[in-house]
This record gives structure tokens, sequence and C-alpha cells, in this order.
């Protein structure tokens, strides 16, 4: 049931070859204690400092599953939006995101498979507008 006023995303008729959205996140250490509770990860990369820094990236990165969480919200919340649900995902991580950055996504949609139902969308993210940090393509089925 949708919550009242709710709009659901675009259906694949809505969606056009080359359709796209960027979207700019900052991680912030709320949301990485969030995350790490809600997962109960305790890796200690991502949280101590001590330890990160005898390890090449010298202090804590993000987990990769973190930023893929960002990456599925997008496609929750804007392209295709409400109702749509991913399929397929291959992304990867090319370098670590450190806490307090922020990080640049662009979704693009790259494929429609009428009928079939779904549209394979490329998602890309920078940090400090130069450094990609992943890429990869998701299989998603828009709302009916």
């Amino acid at each position: 049931m949708l919550r009242k006023g709710m709009k659901l995303g675009k259906k694949i008729d809505e969606m056009t070859i080359g359709e796209k959205i960027q979207l700019n996140e900052k991680i912030e250490d709320k949301d990485l204690l969030l995350y790490l509770g809600l997962t109960n990860d305790n890796n200690p990369l991502y949280i101590q400092h001590d330890y990160a820094l005898d390890t090449p990236y010298k202090k804590p990165i993000v987990p990769a599953i973190m930023l893929n969480g960002i990456i599925t919200s997008a496609i929750s919340k804007h392209l295709p939006g409400p109702g749509s649900h991913i399929r397929e995902q291959n992304l990867i991580y090319l370098e670590p995101v450190y806490h307090y950055e922020t990080i640049e996504i662009l979704l693009e949609v790259q494929h429609i498979d009428i009928t079939q139902n779904f549209v394979e969308i490329y998602v890309s993210a920078f940090k400090e507008k130069i450094v990609q940090v992943l890429h990869g393509v998701l299989k998603v089925v828009p709302p009916y």
C-alpha cells in the first residue's frame, strides 16, 4: 500500500535511453554507525584509526556495501523511483572512499527492454569530482 500522497516512479514506457540523474552524498559518522550497527559489521578497517593507519589506506574507509546501499536508495527514490526493484547488479569498486568525503553519483539509462520489463542503468561515482571510485551496471525492474 502506498503512503498517502506518494507517487510511483516511472513505468518502463515513461523512460528514455540517456535519461540521467546526478546526486551528491556526504559520508557522515552517523551514517557509518547506523550501517555498522545494523549489519553488526565490526571490521576494524571501517572504524579503527589505529588499525587503518597500518594499512595502505592509512585511515578508515567506507564499506563498499554501504556505497551500494546509497546507489540502491537512488534507484528507489529517483530513477526509476518508488516501486522499482533491482534485479541484477555488477559494481566495480576502484578506489576507497574515506569518512567525511562527498561522492557524486551519476545514474544513466542505457538500455530499455519493454518485453521483459527491465532497464539497464549505468552507474558511476566520483570523489573530488575527478577520482572515480566505482562504476557498473544495474538491471532494474521499474514499477508496474
